[in-house]
């Protein structure tokens, strides 16, 4: 089976919102020998967007775009004993998203990357207060504190959550990472909010991180 053909049948399975054959499909892709890390990037982020196309063109229901989200976090919770399949490499990430997002699933999938690859993953979510991230990426020593950032109006936040970290003794050397679809359109505004790197994708996000806290 092609990366392509599990793409159509996953999205096929959202479409009718059949969370279980969205599972047959995922668990039967791995069986064949897809790696993970493809079939988040290749088959779960491109259907996402796809479902976020529907749902523009009316062509799917708020209730059907959120059944279909909900749907893809359940299936990347079933698969986590092929996430958790390396050895720990000493490194810890914080990820965390701005605000009231509601859009989480970009960053869960940048998480479990990052545990793929054998780093220490807490995954907080959103509506976490800028003081109890702060407080979890100092206690934790976090290697790296990542941001997910869906809208332009939550950059500020992003900004403040960055001072926040930088005014505290013990995160002024820890690397920060923001992505997001503001950061997409214009990728140096990370610099501006004082973040240390930016990726386009979760893969990506893995690769560039390895080499900041190397």
């Amino acid at each position: 089976m092609t990366i392509h053909a599990v793409y159509e049948d996953y999205v096929a399975a959202l479409s009718s919102g059949n969370r279980r054959q969205a599972l047959v499909v995922a668990r039967s892709a791995l069986a064949e020998g897809i790696d993970i890390r493809d079939l988040y990037l290749d088959v779960f982020q491109p259907a996402m967007h796809e479902v976020g196309r529907l749902w523009e063109m009316n062509k799917m229901t708020v209730a059907q775009e959120h059944l279909a989200t909900a749907i893809t976090q359940s299936v990347m919770a079933q698969l986590y004993n092929h996430v958790f399949a390396n050895p720990s490499l000493g490194r810890t990430l914080v990820a965390t998203c701005i605000g009231g997002e509601l859009h989480e699933l970009g960053i869960r999938m940048v998480a479990d990357f990052f545990e793929i690859e054998g780093w220490d993953v807490y995954y907080l979510g959103a509506n976490v207060p800028a003081s109890d991230v702060v407080a979890t990426v100092t206690g934790r020593k976090a290697d790296l504190l990542a941001i997910s950032i869906t809208l332009n109006t939550h950059v500020p936040l992003a900004r403040d959550l960055i001072r926040a970290l930088r005014d505290a003794p013990a995160g002024k050397n820890v690397k920060v990472m923001v992505g997001g679809q503001p950061v997409n359109r214009a990728p140096e505004i990370y610099r501006a909010m004082g973040a240390d790197l930016t990726a386009p994708n979760a893969r990506e996000a893995v690769r560039r991180a390895m080499e900041a806290v190397r």
